[in-house]
């Protein structure tokens, strides 16, 4: 797993909810070039295909990811439901379906009390929410943004064991 990387701080792209393929969609070229520049990848399910995390995988820095509701069947046997990844220091911990919306950062911090973050996707809703030392994080999607007015992913920055979130608007 990622840790520091000589003396400078990690960083992470994340995404979720990719969807691929579907029709002529595709990853924007952004999202491409942040992935590329990035430490890390981490997605949080509903990617689809294997043959799409292979994808991910070719674009260049070590992937991560959970599965998702909309995953086949090769990639929920290829891919965990939930993990915690360690990089930089800190522990991030990744699932798709966060559940509702209503006490999610409570539930999330008791679910995983031994994490910094956890990372998450399927509303499609982009969302950074903190408790003291304690965040959450989903991403948005880079290809599906439904009722949101933007297409999104995000990038972390993971320095001394913190990590710092940053939701990044692709269009």
């Amino acid at each position: 797993m990622p840790g520091r990387v000589g003396s400078r701080p990690v960083r992470i792209a994340v995404i979720s909810d990719t969807h691929l393929p579907r029709g002529d969609r595709e990853l924007p070229q952004r999202c491409v070039e942040l992935i590329r520049s990035a430490d890390l990848l981490l997605h949080a399910g509903d990617v689809a295909t294997l043959d799409v995390l292979l994808e991910l995988e070719a674009i260049g820095p070590p992937v991560r990811a959970v599965h998702g509701n909309v995953d086949s069947d090769e990639l929920r046997r290829t891919l965990p439901a939930e993990r915690v990844v360690e990089a930089g220091g800190a522990r991030i911990a990744m699932l798709h379906d966060a559940g509702p919306s209503q006490r999610r950062l409570r539930r999330l911090r008791l679910r995983f009390p031994d994490v910094d973050a956890v990372v998450f996707g399927h509303s499609h809703i982009p969302l950074h929410e903190a408790d003291g030392d304690f965040q959450i994080f989903n991403p948005g999607s880079p290809t599906d943004r439904r009722r949101q007015p933007h297409h999104t992913m995000g990038m972390a920055t993971v320095e001394r064991g913190r990590i710092a979130f940053e939701i990044v608007r692709l269009d």
